[in-house]
């Protein structure tokens, strides 16, 4: 069963046909919502809004534990998260949806593993690839079927938020190799490798980062909406594909 992590634009699943929802617990809390299970192009799935159904929870207060933890306990097989980023890279438009293949976390503070010691052991896991490569490249098939374009690639910076960054921000994290920034990337990604969950991203482009063509005197949100809402019809068409095909 497919499970699916929607961020800010996809906080519900419209393609999805539902069956039920299931309000979970989990040793590490409640996740950030109730579990909506259904049918999706025939596939069962399961969709979670990462930010709540009514879009009230900020990024650094994400439940990352429980939602993960939640989703593996449903027997999920695998995880497709869904994020609004800023566009670093000059061709990364609003608009454009990107496979990202690498993260570098600045987050901080947030719970990132399920092993903090006590009785249970430390657990070191590999994360050279932090996306799964082989539900990346069915993610870059099912684009392909569907007709929709998207980038094979990019490094995903994940800060801490809720604010967006600074202008010198940007500046740093070009320096470091970014192509687009982000919130909730992180622990995301390594919570669902400790539990060996394949994990793999849509990134969508709603606005150039900070300092960066259009956004070079300020982030201009009237824009967002429209660049989120036409982008989001595009990206349910990708995951219908991927069940079709996957």
């Amino acid at each position: 069963m497919l499970a699916i992590i929607g961020g800010s634009g996809l906080t519900q699943l419209s393609t999805l046909e539902v069956m039920r929802r299931e309000v979970c617990r989990t040793p590490f809390g409640e996740p950030s919502g109730a579990l909506t299970f259904g049918t999706l192009a025939g596939k069962t799935a399961v969709f979670l809004a990462r930010h709540g159904y009514g879009h009230t929870i900020p990024p650094h207060l994400v439940n990352y534990r429980a939602n993960i933890w939640a989703l593996k306990q449903a027997k999920a097989k695998a995880i497709i998260s869904v994020a609004s980023v800023g566009g670093i890279r000059e061709d990364f438009a609003p608009g454009t949806l990107v496979i990202p293949d690498q993260i570098i976390d600045y987050t901080w503070g947030r719970k990132s593993t399920f092993f903090e010691g006590g009785d249970t052991p430390v657990r070191h896991i590999d994360f050279t690839h932090p996306y799964d490569d082989k539900l990346r490249q069915q993610l870059l098939a099912a684009s392909a079927a569907a007709g929709e374009h998207v980038f094979d690639g990019g490094v995903y910076a994940s800060m801490q938020g809720p604010r967006l960054e600074t202008a010198a921000e940007i500046n740093r994290l070009e320096r470091d190799g970014a192509h687009l920034v982000g919130m909730t990337g992180m622990p995301e990604a390594a919570l669902a490798r400790e539990l060996e969950l394949p994990y793999a991203a849509i990134n969508v482009v709603v606005n150039y980062a900070a300092g960066r063509s259009s956004s070079e005197h300020g982030i201009h949100f009237d824009s967002i909406e429209l660049v989120m809402h036409e982008a989001m019809v595009r990206v349910r068409r990708i995951l219908e594909e991927f069940c079709r095909i996957a």
